[in-house]
């Protein structure tokens, strides 16, 4: 706040390190100076996104251009799926590799989520119930 940069809130349910274009939550704030603002916008998203990543970014335009100066995480779904690394031989002994993010075989909106936990919870046919009567 001190530096007097621009912050916005993103967020994604695509976790993947190459994807650069988050969803804006609302417009960047040019002309806050009171982090009690940055904060609201950052609870009204978490809100609204709770099983999402979301971040904060500072954008610095000193130099006639607007640049990213600092960007956090500061919310995580509460269950996170994780990578596989894919190698790939190719020729004259080269190798290659990819990241696969196991997040993104869920259509997007279902990747993270309450709804995902139940579905696997009760597809084991358990309903937590003994069935017994007394």
């Amino acid at each position: 706040m001190g530096n007097n940069w621009p912050l916005s809130v993103e967020f994604t349910d695509d976790p993947h390190p190459r994807n650069l274009y988050w969803e804006m939550w609302g417009l960047p704030m040019f002309d806050l100076h009171d982090a009690a603002g940055v904060l609201m916008e950052v609870n009204a998203c978490r809100e609204a996104y709770p099983e999402h990543y979301i971040k904060l970014n500072a954008y610095d335009a000193r130099h006639t251009r607007q640049t990213t100066a600092l960007s956090f995480l500061v919310n995580r779904p509460s269950t996170e799926p994780g990578f596989r690394l894919d190698r790939q031989e190719s020729a004259d002994r080269s190798i290659r590799y990819s990241l696969h993010s196991y997040a993104t075989e869920q259509p997007v909106g279902e990747r993270y989520g309450p709804e995902n936990t139940a579905n696997s919870k009760s597809q084991n046919g358990k309903s937590g119930k003994s069935g017994k009567t007394d």
